[in-house]
């Protein structure tokens, strides 16, 4: 039994709002405690507040996202990264003119259930 997995082809999670997610790990792709997702965010893009039940872990490969955390707004840029702890209620946008490719980790994974968006 191979100790490894390797991931050839990633969930592709299904959006209305034109954000890329590509699950590498977790609930929907392959089975793991974390997750781990590549995501590019188009310009003007933005989610409702929410308050997660896990851990968030946020690494910017290009462009730049803004958080709104607990009412303070944090801007991150090409090789920052942020750890967002479970039960901080967030608001995660890209509110420029270019795209935001970065990579998100969560534990435990990811699940629409966990994440707790306000309407």
């Amino acid at each position: 039994m191979k100790k490894y997995s390797i991931q050839k082809s990633p969930f592709i999670v299904p959006t209305t709002d034109g954000k890329l997610i590509e699950e590498h790990f977790g609930l929907a792709s392959i089975p793991s405690e974390l997750s781990i997702a590549h995501m590019i965010a188009p310009p003007h893009w933005s989610e409702p507040f929410q308050t997660p039940k896990f851990d968030e872990y946020t690494y910017i490969i290009k462009g730049r996202k803004q958080f709104i955390i607990d009412g303070e707004t944090i801007i991150l840029k090409v090789g920052e990264s942020i750890k967002i702890d479970k039960g901080t209620r967030i608001q995660y946008s890209n509110p420029f003119e270019e795209e935001c490719e970065y990579i998100s980790i969560c534990q435990p994974a990811f699940s629409i259930e966990k994440v707790n968006r306000e309407e």
